[in-house]
């Protein structure tokens, strides 16, 4: 009889510095494209605190025949996931408003570069600026 030879079964340490350059690679591509995704993602955020407030507006300027305050809609500060800061501008007139949201550094979101401020008025114009004040409806209203 022959004896037996023993097999060492194990991963070398080329084989472990590979999967590590690897799994390195890989997360040094995805985690930036992960957080431009979720910065946009956020976007809609400010949309649809914008869009609910213009509801209000419209609900109330049909009964009141002019727009409401601050105060008269109970206007919250902040967007429903807080990512941005809301505010509420009406003419002296209370024919006219402008509702604007912007980033809000406490949740990263002011890290979105490219779309900082969302705003919208009574006649639904919509406008978004980036950081430098450049407008950016396009691209950041879709």
């Amino acid at each position: 009889m022959k004896p037996r030879r023993h097999q060492v079964r194990g991963v070398t340490l080329a084989e472990l510095l590979t999967a590590l350059v690897v799994v390195a690679v890989l997360a040094a591509v995805v985690v930036p494209l992960w957080r431009v995704h979720l910065l946009r993602v956020r976007r809609e955020d400010a949309i649809a605190a914008l869009v609910a407030l213009q509801a209000a507006q419209d609900r109330y300027f049909g009964q009141h025949a002019r727009y409401a305050t601050v105060e008269q809609l109970g206007l919250k500060q902040q967007s429903e996931r807080g990512f941005y800061d809301l505010e509420l501008r009406d003419s002296d007139d209370g024919l006219g408003y402008l509702a604007r949201a912007k980033a809000t550094s406490r949740t990263g979101q002011a890290d979105d570069t490219r779309c900082v401020e969302f705003t919208l008025d009574q006649n639904n114009r919509r406008r978004a600026v980036d950081s430098e004040g450049n407008d950016r409806s396009a691209d950041c209203w879709r």
